[in-house]
């Protein structure tokens, strides 16, 4: 099934200006072509519509990291021909997976003694991590129920409405009920409370965010572990959690050392971390850390041996490059505790600077945290006239990525911007951020309401009318007029 759209059912032709030096016939967009072209040309044609795309740099929307440094960079392509599968063909390559999980474990406090290593995979990224710890906590929680003669084909799921998609792949993909946690105004994040009442016998495991897509904010894990640890008690269950800290895994024990989160706490069997998040490696590596071999069921791992050797493999896929496997041991080693620590305290500190910037605009409510990861959630004060879809649209041009989107249930009525400060988004770059939006917000002033506009009968009572085309255009070219004449008055027809 094909799932992408062409973008033109006209022009079915890819032209290239440059490349015209070396082709001088139009190539089929959707079709491979009869012959052959120079590599020049190839290279011209995709390099000119390459342009289009967004900087990296500007796009705020993305948690993945957009800058490593040259050395880093070099790794990466020297190892880019490498298949990480072939274990026995490339065993430094596997030997430096081994301990970055090793590495990372004891980053999450993992109880293993001194000669004992920890049990882990590297994965394509936070969702195949999340992926394989669900399956390890269906399948025994499929193995306990045959044990006790009980029906086991009911599992479900405890999460918060604010999850990231993934959690609902996994729920879908893998016959698994998904019971969200519904969030409330103000509070946008699973309740421990509430995620506890609402966990039964068939429940695999309570999943708690370390760090919030939506606003940053980090779960309380540990009150959520208290409070299943009497639960547990009470019914004789044995429910565990899994904590996603895709985001957060690589904040809080740089930030939040004394944070308990982590496999700290005795429930805590399982945790995926993005190695190019926060862990600051280009896009393609995330990590699954277990807190025993007792946790990781041995009839989900796989043994091959057409590659060399015996070779485990606890995957959803099998080939994937090498490159970003070394990229995060470079970063671990090279920067350490202490590089972490002030790559994280950077972040933080630019954070407060476009959050403390916005709210001298008087114009925008933070719903962001201070404690969690480092981005700025805002929304407008007042959003009668101009709503936060059109301020990131207009920042569109300057070069600005900046998503807004509403909250899920129940408070999808709030709408918020989002801007995630990574290593590469300076305090200059946040100063600037802030002097554009102010210029958008007082362009917005000077143009009426594109879609809607309330008349009020009485206070309890409020009623919108949906403007037409024509009175929309109307406004908007007379306030454009007005605009001008403005300026002419100002200048006295001199620019």
């Amino acid at each position: 099934m094909v799932l992408s759209k062409a973008a033109s059912q006209s022009d079915v032709s890819v032209h290239s200006t440059f490349a015209s030096r070396y082709v001088r016939h139009s190539l089929p967009r959707y079709k491979m072509s009869e012959n052959s072209i120079p590599k020049e040309a190839a290279y011209q044609i995709i390099n000119d519509e390459l342009m289009l795309d967004g900087n990296p740099r500007l796009n705020l929307a993305s948690f993945v990291t957009t800058w490593m440094e040259p050395e880093c960079d070099r790794l990466v392509m020297t190892a880019i021909n490498k298949n990480y599968v072939d274990m026995d063909e490339y065993p430094v390559t596997t030997e430096l997976q081994n301990r970055c999980v090793n590495i990372i474990a004891h980053l999450f406090n993992a109880p293993l003694g001194d000669d004992e290593t920890a049990v882990g995979v590297g994965t394509v990224g936070s969702s195949e991590a999340i992926m394989l710890a669900g399956l390890a906590f269906k399948r025994k929680w499929q193995n306990k129920m045959k044990e006790l003669g009980k029906p086991h084909d009911k599992p479900n799921i405890v999460t918060g409405a604010n999850v990231q998609v993934c959690w609902e792949k996994f729920a879908r993909y893998f016959e698994v009920e998904l019971k969200e946690v519904k969030l409330t105004e103000g509070y946008y994040v699973m309740d421990p409370d509430k995620a506890v009442e609402m966990v039964d016998e068939n429940t695999i495991c309570v999943a708690a965010i370390l760090g919030s897509t939506l606003n940053g904010e980090f779960e309380d894990v540990k009150r959520l572990n208290d409070l299943l640890l009497e639960k547990n008690k009470q019914t004789g269950w044995d429910t565990p959690i899994h904590v996603d800290a895709a985001s957060g895994g690589f904040i809080a024990p740089f930030l939040y050392p004394e944070l308990e989160w982590d496999f700290r706490l005795p429930l805590v069997k399982s945790i995926n971390v993005s190695g190019h998040k926060y862990g600051l490696v280009y896009a393609g590596i995330g990590w699954a850390i277990w807190r025993t071999k007792d946790d990781l069921p041995d009839e989900l791992i796989f043994h091959i041996n057409y590659l060399g050797s015996d070779q485990p493999t606890f995957t959803l896929n099998f080939s994937k490059g090498s490159s970003q496997i070394i990229a995060q041991y470079y970063q671990l080693i090279r920067l350490g505790y202490e590089g972490y620590r002030n790559i994280m305290e950077n972040c933080q500190e630019n954070a407060m600077v476009l959050k403390e910037g916005l709210e001298k605009t008087g114009r925008f409510t933070i719903v962001s945290k201070d404690h969690g990861v480092p981005l700025v959630a805002f929304s407008l004060k007042d959003n009668s006239r101009h709503n936060e879809f059109e301020i990131s649209d207009m920042l569109r041009r300057y070069g600005w990525i900046v998503p807004a989107y509403t909250m899920p249930p129940d408070a999808q009525h709030i709408t918020v911007l989002r801007v995630v400060i990574r290593e590469d988004f300076s305090r200059t770059l946040a100063e600037r951020l802030v002097l554009d939006i102010e210029k958008i917000m007082h362009e917005l002033d000077t143009i009426p309401s594109r879609v809607t506009e309330k008349i009020t009968t009485d206070e309890e009572h409020a009623v919108v009318v949906k403007k037409t085309a024509l009175e929309v255009q109307r406004e908007i070219t007379d306030a454009w007029k007005k605009m001008v004449a403005d300026h002419k008055k100002k200048t006295k027809g001199v620019c």
